[in-house]
């Protein structure tokens, strides 16, 4: 059992209860970790229920912008003020318009935009949210990091292969994962560590907006060797780096995918 008593974790992504970060956040409460969570205005009364669910006071949360510096610099004041040094940060938030992912909505009768039509304005407002705001968040966290802290965000494997479905977030993912090396490395001489978990496709809200999102699960299930995970799979994980256990791992990008990363092509139901 890894004990996170006296430890605090800032948790950035709860969307309702299938997501990954709302699994985290369960789990670091459990563990004895005191959680503080942000919420955007169609998060609000998701991650309200999750407090009192937990017993936790709302005034553990905050509606935070990721794009927006002051808001999360005034949440780390509150969460220092309240709780101590932040032990944890989960940042676990993406975004990616209709354009972005290349998309459209079912019986819109419109047909989906395409790759190559990405609209840059589109692309760098997710990319904002999606990629760019670990690198602001870290920054603005810094005064108020215990020391050896630990910071974790989410990835996909999009990153490096071609998945048709997931258009220009994949953009932002490779961006992602090329910030955390590179924070990894800044941040040594305040042994600060930064990683990324690449989750196999979990049916989350967000997973929803990715085309033939089923198709995938379906591949998943075939081909991976240990078929595919649900959020509990990377909570799990993220309790890891949530620990003094991986007190010496930074600039990892870790697969909890089933092993679906390893595969050269799909395989089929008898092998």
């Amino acid at each position: 059992m890894i004990d996170n008593n006296h430890k605090t974790a800032v948790i950035f992504g709860v969307r309702n209860d299938s997501s990954i970060a709302y699994d985290v956040a369960v789990k670091l409460h459990r563990s004895g970790c005191r959680i503080a969570l942000s919420y955007v205005k169609d998060t609000k009364d998701n991650v309200l229920h999750l407090l009192r669910e937990l017993g936790l006071s709302e005034d553990r949360a905050m509606e935070v912008d990721v794009r927006d510096e002051q808001q999360i610099a005034a949440f780390f004041e509150m969460v220092s003020a309240t709780l101590g040094p932040v032990d944890y940060i989960l940042h676990g938030v993406a975004f990616g318009s209709q354009q972005v992912m290349c998309y459209s909505l079912p019986g819109s009768g419109l047909p989906a935009p395409g790759y190559l039509d990405i609209p840059f304005e589109d692309l760098m407002d997710s990319f904002n949210i999606s990629a760019y705001s670990l690198l602001r968040i870290v920054r603005v966290s810094l005064p108020y990091l215990a020391q050896e802290a630990s910071v974790l965000t989410l990835t996909y494997n999009a990153s490096q292969r071609v998945f048709p479905g997931y258009a220009g977030m994949a953009i932002n993912k490779a961006a992602l994962e090329n910030i955390v090396i590179y924070l990894a490395d800044q941040l040594r001489d305040k042994q600060v560590r930064v990683n990324a978990i690449s989750a196999g496709l979990v049916m989350t809200t967000s997973a929803g907006g990715i085309n033939g999102v089923r198709k995938l699960r379906k591949m998943g299930r075939i081909t991976a060797p240990l078929g595919n995970i649900d959020v509990g799979d990377v909570g799990d994980t993220a309790l890891y780096y949530f620990s003094g256990l991986s007190r010496k791992v930074t600039g990892n990008i870790h697969f909890v995918d089933g092993g679906f990363n390893i595969m050269g092509v799909a395989i089929d139901e008898k092998g």
